[in-house]
């Protein structure tokens, strides 16, 4: 398994659930769509602060977006 991937589609669901596109994520992260992106598609790694950031803004813990454990 890519944990990449993973990570990406836990993102994406939970953008999604939460009715954000992903332009007003990435500019709350202030960083452009494609940008944003390319997390949701496995390509760039997420750093330490933008992890914190989208598991308080879709309300879900690091655990469920590494895939540790379901919602």
């Amino acid at each position: 398994m890519d944990i990449r991937k993973e990570i990406g589609k836990r993102l994406k669901q939970s953008r999604l659930d939460c009715h954000y596109t992903q332009a007003q994520v990435a500019e709350m992260l202030k960083m452009s769509q494609q940008q944003y992106s390319r997390f949701e598609n496995g390509i760039f790694e997420l750093n330490y602060s933008q992890i914190i950031f989208l598991c308080k803004l879709f309300d879900i813990s690091a655990d469920y977006l590494f895939g540790l454990k379901e919602i």
